[in-house]
């Protein structure tokens, strides 16, 4: 086991049935039971969504969340997430508050980062991006944390390179990118070239497993059929060696949205990603 190496728990690794995209998106496990959970398996990190801590606020305050992931050694908090926020018009205006729902709550869990991204690969042109990038890294500043935009096939940009061209020209040092490995494998992205991105760039890191082709959509794939590291195709020492030359020094997210995990006791969800995530580093 590498001493150095801390990994992030993910949100959807470890929230049993909540179901992406749908109204249920948030876990059916208890906030502190998860952290628990998380923190006995050996996860210094853990990740919330925004569902998710809607529900959570339903029960407890978020100083009382900040206890709880104190109380189990949790130094690394990852809230996510936000889209719309370049858009015009009704979109926007509830995205913004979304925006303010997240920053608050990252502000008093002194979160790591906020992820954001897009779903739809809306159209918008690339001054807009960068403007747009450059506020929400600005707002986040001003609650103590960062942003991290995530690369993805779904995303309003869909290479490194447009992605590198905003985060660039916003010119935030709070701002960069995030790298899901299943979608560097799904874009097709050649490890080498996530080698060459400055570090100052790099964000977060999340690690994940599957197969390269599949016979169903894009989509079903990604929020059903990931699986844990070392059981797909994907080479995770090697995506590893990349980021870590690029000089990446964070912690590792596992991310896994996987139908059949979904079934599974938290216990063995935490256990088995932290487990077969680390192995990675051996």
């Amino acid at each position: 086991m590498h001493k150095d190496v801390e990994l992030l728990a993910s949100y959807w690794t470890i929230a049993g049935g909540a179901l992406p995209h749908t109204d249920h998106e948030y876990s059916p496990f208890d906030f502190r039971d998860r952290v628990e959970a998380a923190a006995k398996a050996g996860f210094k990190g853990f990740g919330i969504w925004h569902a998710d801590l809607d529900h959570i606020l339903e029960k407890r305050t978020l100083p009382e969340m900040k206890g709880i992931l104190d109380d189990n050694g949790i130094q690394h908090v990852e809230l996510e997430f936000l889209t719309d926020w370049f858009l015009d018009g009704e979109r926007k205006k509830k995205s913004d508050l979304q925006k303010k729902r997240l920053l608050i709550a990252a502000q008093t869990l002194r979160a790591r980062h906020v992820k954001v991204g897009d779903f739809f690969q809306e159209n918008c042109p690339m001054p807009r991006l960068i403007e747009s990038f450059a506020s929400l890294c600005k707002d986040a500043a001003e609650h103590g944390t960062r942003i991290g935009f995530e690369l993805m096939p779904f995303a309003m940009i869909r290479t490194l390179g447009e992605a590198l061209e905003m985060i660039k020209g916003a010119g935030a040092n709070n701002g960069g990118i995030a790298f899901d490995l299943w979608h560097i494998a799904k874009l097709k992205i050649p490890y080498q070239e996530v080698a060459r991105v400055p570090p100052e760039y790099l964000l977060s890191v999340e690690l994940n497993d599957g197969t390269f082709e599949a016979p169903w959509s894009l989509h079903e794939d990604t929020i059903h059929h990931r699986r844990l590291c070392g059981e797909g195709e994907f080479d995770i020492p090697g995506f590893v060696a990349c980021v870590q030359k690029a000089g990446y020094a964070g912690p590792y997210g596992i991310e896994v949205l996987s139908q059949e995990l979904r079934q599974k006791p938290l216990a063995e969800l935490a256990a088995r990603s932290f487990t077969t995530t680390m192995a990675q580093f051996r």
